[in-house]
């Protein structure tokens, strides 16, 4: 099912009671209330985003050999995709990309739950 997040709208509330609940076992889904304001609530919450290039797997002998100038190898190649991961889910891959002397990521596919 597609949900247009732009049809989003905020709950009422209830000055004494906060949010007015609604029975919603016989109410069907494409009627709920759905609109951008609503997500307005959440757009301060901190989120862990990761870039992961790679992976790798050492014995702690080794990890704690490691200094400046030492390579690692990785899991992947030169040209593959990089993992984005939000609170430590995989949403999407990307390209890394240079951007004013800083990395960044450019998204090419978004990973959806269900696959």
């Amino acid at each position: 099912m597609d949900i247009d997040l732009n049809n989003i709208v905020p709950a009422e509330t209830n000055e004494q009671s906060g949010p007015i609940l609604e029975d919603f076992d016989s109410a069907p889904t494409h009627d709920l209330p759905l609109g951008s304001e609503a997500l307005e609530a959440v757009h301060d919450v901190p989120v862990k985003v990761q870039a992961v290039l790679g992976r790798a797997r050492m014995p702690v002998g080794e990890l704690l050999h490691l200094g400046a100038g030492t390579v690692v190898e990785l899991d992947r190649r030169v040209g593959e995709p990089v993992d984005i991961f939000v609170n430590d889910r995989l949403i999407a891959r990307g390209e890394v990309v240079l951007i004013d002397n800083s990395l960044g990521v450019t998204l090419t596919e978004i990973v959806r739950a269900d696959r």
